[in-house]
């Protein structure tokens, strides 16, 4: 078990790195809309290259922080239901919850966006819009984060089924998310 343990923390890792790291696109991406806005109105000059720039890193963001989403215990369950259910009940249904939706979805957008990605490259296919961008970059974000949801989904489930053998304490009950709603009735 301490092998999977090994494996989950380097996990946790990565995306622990890739989602503060990409915390930094959500600032490059304002100042690139404020730089954008105030060239297209104060100078009349404005780019598609910029306002597609701009849509490229927030796609970043929401793709390459899903893993760092669901490390904290961010995604959305319904905590009404969830909360009512003992901490035993609740480990099983997201280890059911991920093996059965979560890696199973997320594994289909991967394999499934990796050659559209490959397609891009080869072609070297860029944006209809004039003065646009590559797209084969932004087209690796799909399979880069879905790989990244997927690595932090069997992080997760190692870390359940850890908890439930008494191999690791339980302290994702502890997250800012369950301690806000512990007290639901």
């Amino acid at each position: 078990m301490q092998h999977w343990l090994g494996l989950s923390k380097a996990i946790d890792r990565l995306n622990g790195v890739v989602g503060r790291a990409a915390a930094w696109l959500v600032l490059l991406a304002v100042l690139v809309s404020a730089g954008n806005a105030v060239s297209r109105y104060a100078f009349k000059l404005g780019s598609n290259a910029w306002l597609e720039l701009q849509w490229y890193l927030i796609a970043a963001v929401f793709l390459l922080c899903a893993g760092y989403t669901l490390l904290h215990q961010q995604h959305v369950k319904i905590d009404i239901v969830y909360n009512r259910w003992s901490r035993r009940t609740q480990l099983k249904i997201d280890i059911f919850g991920t093996l059965f939706f979560l890696l199973p979805i997320a594994i289909l957008l991967l394999v499934l966006s990796w050659p559209v990605f490959v397609d891009s490259f080869r072609s070297g296919e860029v944006s209809g819009n004039t003065g646009g961008l590559p797209l084969w970059w932004a087209r690796l974000l799909v399979p880069l984060g879905f790989a990244l949801l997927s690595l932090q989904g069997i992080s997760e489930l190692i870390k359940r089924i850890a908890i439930l053998r008494g191999a690791l304490p339980d302290t994702l009950a502890e997250t800012p998310s369950a301690i806000a709603t512990t007290n639901v009735p």
